[in-house]
């Protein structure tokens, strides 16, 4: 019985340490976007709201307060309005996807959810749009 128990605590303090994931957060960004299908849409652009959540992987060493050593909220909304400036875009879908693709390209992001909304598509409604999650493999 000692055996069986000594081998328990043995195994369970050789086990990996359990992977630790922290929040990357983009609230409500509002840019000015050329989206849509209708002709009307592609006269002018129009307001969108983006929301980014990012599950990140925590480094093993210190974080040294460097910003080398997280995944920057900066960079995440600098790539958003560069994906915006490459031009028009069909549908809302087609912009979460790449705004997706762009959080993934950095290896520490595990899942990404991203929301992306017209704000002036419909007097009746606050805004309408699409959520979408997206992780490895």
């Amino acid at each position: 019985m000692v055996f069986v128990q000594r081998k328990q605590m043995e195994s369970s303090s050789t086990q990996a340490p359990a992977r630790r994931l922290y929040r990357i957060l983009v609230r409500d960004l509002v840019l000015k976007c050329s989206i849509g299908i209708h002709a009307h849409e592609l006269l002018a652009p129009q307001r969108v709201r983006i929301n980014v959540d990012m599950a990140v992987l925590e480094q093993a060493g210190p974080l040294c307060d460097d910003i080398a050593n997280v995944v920057s909220y900066e960079d995440v909304i600098d790539g958003i309005k560069a994906l915006l400036a490459e031009g028009h875009i069909n549908l809302v879908e087609t912009l979460a996807e790449k705004i997706a693709e762009l959080c993934l390209d950095d290896e520490r992001v595990e899942t990404t959810r991203i929301k992306v909304e017209k704000l002036d598509v419909y007097a009746e409604a606050a805004s309408v749009g699409i959520e979408i999650e997206r992780g490895r493999g």
